[in-house]
Parts: structure tokens; sequence; C-alpha cells
């Protein structure tokens, strides 16, 4: 369980490195979005031990998996693909008014006014 949490963790590294170090805003909302799923997957992980059971159609005999954990990172996926999917009209919305994606050119450009 050790190696899974490990790998979560350099997923969730590797995708602050890319919100931080990236130009674009398309890759900027995938990076965000990588960090999302590697924190939704650490929470599974974390959630869940080895040996127990699925508390679905059994008996109830041995230790169960607490449900919850895993009902709430449903909820942020759900969550998630949403602010995606918002975030990415943003940026076609920013695209045809400013003409590009670039965090640094953006920053330069005026503010139009109607």
């Amino acid at each position: 369980m050790n190696f899974e949490i490990g790998i979560s963790i350099i997923i969730i590294l590797i995708g602050v490195y890319g919100v931080a170090t990236s130009k674009n805003i398309i890759k900027s909302i995938l990076c965000f979005n990588i960090v999302q799923a590697s924190i939704i997957l650490l929470f599974v992980i974390v959630g869940s031990y080895e040996g127990d059971e699925i508390p679905i159609l059994t008996n109830f005999t041995s230790s169960m998996v607490d449900p919850l954990p895993h009902a709430l990172m449903i909820t942020a996926i759900v969550i998630s693909a949403s602010i995606t999917a918002l975030s990415l009209m943003f940026a076609v919305k920013i695209f045809h008014y400013y003409g590009t994606l670039n965090w640094n050119e953006l920053s330069k450009k005026d503010v139009k006014t109607n």
C-alpha cells in the first residue's frame, strides 16, 4: 500500500509542477485535472484496506471497507468533471476575446471595455 501512496503523491507533484510552469491555459487546466484525479486516487487507496470485504451482499462476518470515502470520491469525480468543463469553456471564451491562451501575453494585454 505504501507503493501506491508514493506513486499517487508523485503524480500529484507532477501535476503541481505542470500547473506552476505551464504558460498555456489549456495545459494548466489539464495539469490541474491530473492533480484532482491523483488526489481522488490517494483517497481511494487510503480508504481501502487489503483483506477487507466490500459491504455488498455479504454476511458481514469479516471486516468491511468503509463505503463513505468511496462515495465521497464519486462525488469529487463529478465535481472535477464539471469544473474541468467550465474551465475549458472559459478558456475558449478567453481565446475568442483576446486571441491568445498564453498566461504571459494575457497579463500584458489591457482589458477591453465595451
